[in-house]
């Protein structure tokens, strides 16, 4: 017998640890099946050897059920000496039991439409095209994951309704519909019934809609209104993992992927979905509540490695949950592998790393065992055997010991299953064991939300700010449920407020966020079930206003304080735009990259990094600066993976690649972008192409929308293009050999010196790189120009009158950023410098932000001894006082003496730059 190249045959002279043979099951195939052995091709089973050795059993004239069962036969007895013998990888087994039964229902299938279409004819829609039939595999036969003695949970879709052809002679027409119950009952015949052979497979239709009380079969249409009407919660998560594994040639044409696009939307929904928390905790107990009552007065059954505590199947659950919560948003941790899943759930930080691959090791060995001890007789049982000499050979088959004195295998399985179990009640029972009713955070029951009780039981300043919710309609219509959660998550924040984790104004501000999303149930349940989240929530709500206006605008993002990574971090452009397009990947894998899905992909991941940096900020884990920094590299990001993303869906494009760049100025290019700043910008092309002009002007327009249009997930930026060449009545879009000419004064239409003040702050954003460079060649030679000092001192001072102007200060007060002696006067002295002495001095011509050039300018002897440097810590501090009273949205304007040495400092700068 022949090995695969990745599993390592044992050394002919050695006998193998724990030799197959113990296996009854491989001793009876063995010596009924001795001739047919060598049937099987060498190696790993697999797709071609499976249907080479069917072909063989149907050509030595055995009939086709007998050809698939023993095909299974001598399948599994290779699978278990490989297994056993050499080790061979648990997903490579899996895999092979998996193509054994696609292959075998495959067959079967061919067989049954040939029997039906003899007696019925073909099936056919309206059209007079003949209708497709699918065999759905679901649970660890969808997942890629069979085990070896599993039975196949099917269900049976058809494509359409219509009716058979009928025979030659006009007889024999039914429905759509029974011809295809009668093709099912056919299939069964193939693979489930037992013969003298044996079965193929074990097959499970109670996975169909309405269960074993529903027809057999469905339509594609009745499948959809059955999941809109009456699908159940528990049934997502069987649905997360179907997959149509026959006909093949169905899947292989695409035609099969119109049941994709109904099964999506019922799984996966568009926002973070922890309502499925409580379907999933009464679909779990039913499951321990089985195994207790199996096991009850029989301790042999407590050992069950797959429906025991800890066991496979609360592996299965800790994935599929948190899949069906986060699939509608993060379409990349869509896999029906459970192995692939926990990979992803790390990748995307959903799962700690460390957990996840403890938990992939679990689940691993937890197969492996469930292997052998299916390999002994057959049987469809995860129950560890009780003799000696089974239990021995298992441990040794993996490397363990078992003896009279020790059993390394059972220490293993149960430091395996208290891990297992412990983190699954940590993710669905809030790190506690479960309790019978009420709020596991009080340990009682807890007050309807609309009584005085409840009332009773808060602080009188909580209680008046609840109290008018009570004779609210939009209260009163909420359902039963909804208000038992809010009742919790009230009274849970009063709590909060006893154990010193909020204050009373954090608790109140909580009412007002939650306010407006009584209807959003998703979000009430997500607090519920994260108690962490809702602690963290409030805290935060007690340290600035503003992080709740945001929060009420993108309340999904209250997830990401449950996410370890966000205080202790910074923003990653790469790992940014990495994850966003791995996500864009996986929405065109699933038929799904849209231009709404793209768009909101966008929205969601942008919030979810401006709330990080939030969070960072007002908890004092970053300065004003790093905010700023962040916030702009976030923005340059997120711009560059909108260009890709809609160019891609620009009917226009006339290059696989634009030839275009947004250029930022302003905030964004001076890299000091605050919360909700405008992005002020310009489009340049370097395109010869006569229809670039025309191109690029439709991109701009489309750019332009994809970061402007609010959408269901909110909106990204305001864009202001005012900047531009000639300003708003210019083009949209200028080439670059255009620009250079426009700015550098050559020709009739040249740029304004407050244009030129604006560039000194330009830089490239986003786009085609190649553009980066000769734009920055550019912005340079402007920079450099040689200028009349005293002209441009009077256009730059006129030009802060009309700002002053613009935004007068009333009464006797500092404006931190117009006042005299504010940040304004910071920024145009520093532009001034640059635009007057980059002829002379190029350490100005970086765009190293205001505080950097003003040492450098002092450095340089353009300032006097520490004017430069007391000007721009008085800049920093400036700026921090406008960032912190807007953040707590309060006016910027102070008592001028509190900022005496801040005034004095920009004042003597002014003074030192343009006199007086």
């Amino acid at each position: 017998m022949g090995f695969p190249e990745d599993v390592a045959p044992v050394d002919a002279g050695q006998a193998p640890q724990a030799p197959a043979e113990h296996s009854r099951f491989v001793q009876r195939v063995r010596r009924r099946y001795a001739e047919q052995l060598g049937l099987l091709p060498p190696g790993m089973p697999d797709r071609e050897r499976i249907g080479a050795l069917i072909d063989t059993l149907s050509a030595q004239g055995r009939p086709l059920p007998a050809a698939l069962r023993i095909a299974r036969q001598l399948t599994l007895e290779r699978l278990a000496t490989l297994d056993i013998e050499a080790d061979a990888p648990m997903t490579d087994v899996a895999r092979a039991m998996t193509e054994l039964a696609e292959v075998t229902l495959d067959r079967a299938l061919v067989a049954a439409f040939a029997e039906q279409d003899e007696r019925h004819g073909a099936p056919l829609n309206e059209a007079g095209e003949r209708i497709d039939f699918w065999v759905v595999g679901m649970g660890k036969l969808g997942g890629r994951e069979l085990n070896v003695s599993s039975d196949i949970d099917l269900i049976y879709v058809y494509e359409d309704d219509g009716s058979t052809a009928g025979r030659a002679d006009g007889t024999g027409r039914i429905s759509a519909h029974e011809y295809f119950s009668q093709v099912a009952r056919s299939l069964y015949g193939l693979i489930g019934e037992t013969t003298e052979d044996g079965f193929v497979f074990r097959v499970d239709l109670a996975l169909r809609p309405n269960g074993n009380s529903g027809p057999p079969v469905v339509s594609l249409a009745m499948l959809e209104e059955y999941f809109l009407v009456q699908g159940r919660e528990w049934e997502r998560f069987a649905w997360l993992k179907s997959r149509i594994v026959a006909p093949r040639a169905s899947v292989t044409s695409g035609r099969a992927l119109q049941l994709r696009d109904v099964v999506i939307p019922f799984v996966f929904r568009r926002y973070l979905d922890y309502g499925v928390f409580e379907g999933l905790r009464v679909l779990h107990r039913r499951v321990r509540d089985e195994a207790q009552r199996r096991a009850a007065g029989r301790p042999e059954r407590a050992n069950d490695v797959k429906l025991s505590r800890g066991g496979i199947r609360e592996i299965e659950f800790i994935v599929q949950l948190l899949q069906v919560v986060r699939g509608g948003q993060y379409p990349e941790i869509r896999t029906r592998s459970t192995l692939k899943a926990l990979e992803r759930l790390s990748a995307v930080g959903v799962m700690k790393p460390e957990t996840a691959a403890k938990l992939a090791e679990a689940y691993t060995f937890l197969r492996r065992l469930e292997h052998r001890i299916q390999y002994l007789d057959d049987q469809q049982t995860h129950l560890l055997p009780t003799v000696d000499g089974d239990l021995g050979w298992i441990a040794r088959s993996l490397g363990l010991r078992c003896t009279e004195d020790t059993c390394e295998l059972f220490e293993r399985l149960g430091e395996t299953r208290e891990f297992v179990a412990l983190e699954f009640d940590a993710l669905l029972h809030d790190g506690q064991a479960p309790k019978p009713g009420g709020c596991r955070a009080c340990g009682q029951p807890t007050p309807a939300l609309d009584s005085e009780a409840l009332l009773e039981k808060l602080p009188a300043a909580l209680a008046e700010r609840v109290r008018p919710w009570l004779d609210q309609p939009r209260v009163r219509a909420l359902r039963d449920e909804t208000k038992s959660r809010l009742g919790k998550l009230i009274l849970r924040s009063a709590q909060a407020v006893d154990q010193k984790v909020c204050s009373i104004d954090a608790a109140v501000r909580f009412v007002d966020w939650v306010e407006p999303l009584l209807r959003r149930e998703s979000y009430v349940a997500l607090l519920l079930e994260r108690q962490e989240v809702h602690h963290r929530l409030l805290r935060l709500l007690g340290l600035a206003r503003w992080p709740m206006r945001y929060l009420m605008r993108h309340p999904g993002v209250i997830d990401e304080l449950a996410d370890p990574r966000l205080i202790y971090t910074r923003f990653e452009p790469d790992g940014f735009v990495r994850d966003l397009e791995q996500r864009h990947d996986a929405w065109a894998r699933s038929g799904q990259a849209d231009e709404e899905a793209l768009l909101d992909t966008l929205r969601r991941a942008h919030h979810a990094e401006v709330f990080r940096t939030l969070v960072r900020d007002v908890e004092g884990h970053i300065s004003v600066e790093q905010v700023a920094d962040d916030l702009s590299l976030l923005a340059d990001a997120t711009v560059d993976c909108t260009m890709r993303w809609a160019w891609a869906h620009l009917k226009q494009r006339h290059t696989e690649r634009p030839c275009f760049a947004v250029i930022a100025y302003g905030k964004l290019g001076g890299k000091e972008l605050g919360y909700g700043s405008d992005l002020d910008v310009v489009f340049l092309f370097d395109d010869d192409d006569e229809r670039a002009p025309e191109a690029y002007a439709a991109f701009a327009r489309k750019l332009i929308t994809w970061l402007t249009l609010r959408t269901s997930a909110g909106e990204l930026f305001e864009i202001d293009t005012a900047l531009r060449p000639n300003g708003n009545s210019g083009l949209l879009v200028t080439s670059l050999k255009a620009f250079e000419a426009y700015q550098s004064g050559r020709g009739s239409n040249t740029a304004w010196t407050w244009e030129h003040q604006a560039i000194t702050r330009a830089r490239f954003c986003a786009g085609d790189a190649r553009i980066a460079s000769r734009f920055e060649a550019v912005r340079r030679s402007v920079i450099a120009a040689p200028r009349d000092h005293q002209a441009l001192k009077a256009e730059i001072t006129s030009m802060r009158e009309k700002v002053r102007d613009a935004h007068p200060v009333k009464g006797d007060r500092f404006d931190v950023k117009y006042s005299p002696g504010a940040m304004v006067d910071v920024e145009f002295s520093v532009q001034y410098l640059v635009l007057a002495h980059g002829a002379t001095h190029p350490e100005l011509h970086d765009n190293v932000g205001n505080i950097a050039l003003l040492q450098r300018a002092e450095a340089a002897g353009l300032l006097p001894a520490g004017v430069g440097t007391a000007a721009a810590d008085a800049y920093r501090d400036l700026r921090r006082a406008q960032h912190g009273a807007r953040l707590d949205e309060q006016a910027t304007q102070f008592p001028p003496e509190s900022w005496t040495a801040q005034r004095t400092a920009v004042q003597t700068l002014w003074r030192a730059v343009f006199g007086g």
